[in-house]
């Protein structure tokens, strides 16, 4: 068995993620993870499996004819980064252009790893605009100083306000 991941986007209907379980099911293999959501009338997502080598050309050749979804896959890496310290983010705000680049460039300016991005815009009637929200997970070096990633991620607006945690 080797990893495999791969990326989808299409229009949605019924049946869609079962069918591609099944074919993945069918082959040997095994769905270990997934992520989906709907963007911009839109369905998109990732999924690892893992999957007999011998049928990794085969599942490329099979969901790269599906009708509704354009589909890319990559074999996976077998190396895993679970010896390594993370910590989850927690960020809301008020929305502003740009938020997304500002907070990936700090922790880029870190040389923090994002392991996980999450975001998404509420609306805020209250302050009359939009309430930005980010969840994010990182891998951290043991000696890594939290409190100076958290004032630097607050200083990108005036606004935000940053819960750090190790996990």
């Amino acid at each position: 068995m080797k990893p495999m991941i791969f990326t989808l986007v299409g229009q949605d209907k019924p049946g869609l993620i079962s069918d591609l379980a099944k074919t993945v099911f069918d082959m040997g293999g095994n769905w270990l993870g997934s992520n989906f959501s709907h963007m911009a009338g839109h369905f998109a997502g990732f999924v690892e499996v893992n999957l007999p080598q011998d049928k990794h050309l085969d599942l490329i050749e099979c969901f790269s004819q599906h009708p509704d979804l354009k589909i890319h896959l990559l074999a996976g890496d077998l190396e895993s980064s679970s010896q390594q310290k993370s910590a989850k983010i927690e960020i809301m705000g008020n929305d502003k252009a740009g938020i997304v680049q500002e907070l990936t460039q700090v922790l880029s300016q870190f040389n923090l790893n994002i392991v996980k991005f999450d975001s998404n815009l509420e609306s805020a009637p209250n302050w009359g605009g939009s309430l930005f929200k980010a969840q994010a997970t990182i891998t951290i070096a043991e000696e890594f100083d939290l409190d100076s990633l958290r004032e630097t991620l607050e200083a990108v607006a005036n606004d935000l306000m940053v819960d750090i945690e190790i996990e």
